[in-house]
């Protein structure tokens, strides 16, 4: 039985975002947990297949590869177990807590810090730097905490002040009916503190923007869609919390001669028209240097000639594709007098020879013949 697309499995779009995936995950996994639904082989398996799903797309990883290579590019997901072995979901209460946790606050009450954002840098390499792999330095703007003020964001010479609100803790607690709610204090957004005279450099961000320079290794055989993730070097994170990731999305330019299929290369190789009928030997280019390829008499326009080995190494594995030359007959122009009349003469002496010389000519017109014959034309 064919596995159901992950993303109509958490009902997302395919372009949703992390928290768009954790929210319908939790929903899900809320929804139709063992726990909440004792004994009911459906909802278990609809359960495994949720958590399955969760543990790709939830992974930029894996679900950059999902998105190349569906379900063959995660072969490794989803190794649920048996009946109470759900890939580490835990039981109800924890998905209970974890989602109530982001409601009403961290579940130790403390002050909230947040985790920088990922960004995203789009690479351009021409083909034979995504092909051989490279070095690349790229500059990247990045928020730092400023240096005037240590990253509080008051003022030199100032203190921010404990929030009066939530007298520090980040969190309020309101009384709805028997519920006791607690939630980000909105005063000073979890952090516990405000700032009464802003930073005037940071403005009291307590970060300002600056430029990087990173070193990022491209390995060979990437092609335009892969990323490359730069753990930490994404946005810093507000009080305290860790930073965000930087993604390199690689864009392969076109290249001139090649055109890339997966791991094979192909080209359009134009010959002579004696060439073509004779034979012979051409050079042509590869990404690795010349090779010769032998043409054989009568060769037709769109024969594809494939020369091993001489395309790209996976980026994935250790396989390399192939060279793929169509070769192309091209009609001479610019004839001189003399030029058109060997032709006409050649092309009386074919003609004599009929069928021999131009098999795929005379059973075309075999064929019209017999068309308008049926047809009364």
């Amino acid at each position: 039985m064919s596995k159901r697309d992950y993303y109509e499995v958490l009902g997302v779009q395919r372009n949703a975002s992390e928290a768009d995936i954790k929210k319908a995950y939790r929903r899900l996994a809320m929804k139709y947990h063992p726990d909440r639904n004792p004994n009911d082989k459906d909802s278990e398996q609809r359960f495994k297949e949720i958590n399955e799903a969760n543990e790709v797309l939830s992974d930029p990883k894996k679900r950059s590869a999902y998105d190349q290579f569906g379900h063959a590019g995660v072969g490794g997901a989803g190794g649920f177990g048996g009946p109470g072995d759900f890939g580490g979901a835990g039981s109800f209460s924890d998905i209970f807590g974890d989602v109530f946790g982001d409601i009403f606050g961290a579940r130790g009450g403390g002050r909230r810090s947040n985790r920088g954002a990922d960004l995203r840098y789009d690479l351009a390499l021409t083909l034979e730097e995504a092909v051989a792999g490279k070095d690349v330095k790229i500059r990247i703007p990045t928020l730092v905490d400023c240096q005037f003020c240590g990253g509080s964001g008051a003022k030199p010479g100032t203190k921010p002040k404990t929030c009066p609100t939530c007298s520090g803790s980040g969190q309020v607690r309101m009384q709805q009916g028997f519920f006791s709610i607690q939630q980000t204090c909105p005063q000073c957004r979890g952090t516990g503190q405000i700032v009464v005279e802003p930073c005037t450099h940071c403005h009291g961000a307590g970060r300002v923007e600056e430029r990087k320079t990173l070193s990022v290794k491209v390995p060979a055989g990437v092609d335009t869609g892969d990323r490359i993730r730069l753990a930490g070097e994404g946005e810093r994170g507000e009080q305290g919390g860790p930073a965000g990731d930087l993604y390199v999305q690689i864009a392969v330019k076109d290249h001139p001669i090649f055109t890339r299929d997966g791991n094979d290369l192909y080209c359009e190789v134009p010959i002579g028209f004696a060439t073509a009928a004779l034979g012979g030997e051409l050079e042509v280019p590869t990404l690795h240097g010349k090779v010769m390829l032998k043409i054989p008499h009568g060769t037709q326009t769109g024969k594809l000639f494939r020369v091993r080995g001489k395309g790209v190494k996976s980026v994935r594995s250790s396989g390399v594709g192939d060279l793929l030359c169509r070769v192309v007959v091209e009609t001479p122009v610019n004839l001189t007098d003399r030029q058109k009349e060997l032709l006409q003469e050649f092309d009386e002496t074919m003609l004599a020879g009929g069928e021999r010389h131009s098999p795929n000519s005379s059973s075309w017109l075999d064929g019209v013949k017999t068309f308008f014959e049926k047809m009364g034309f």
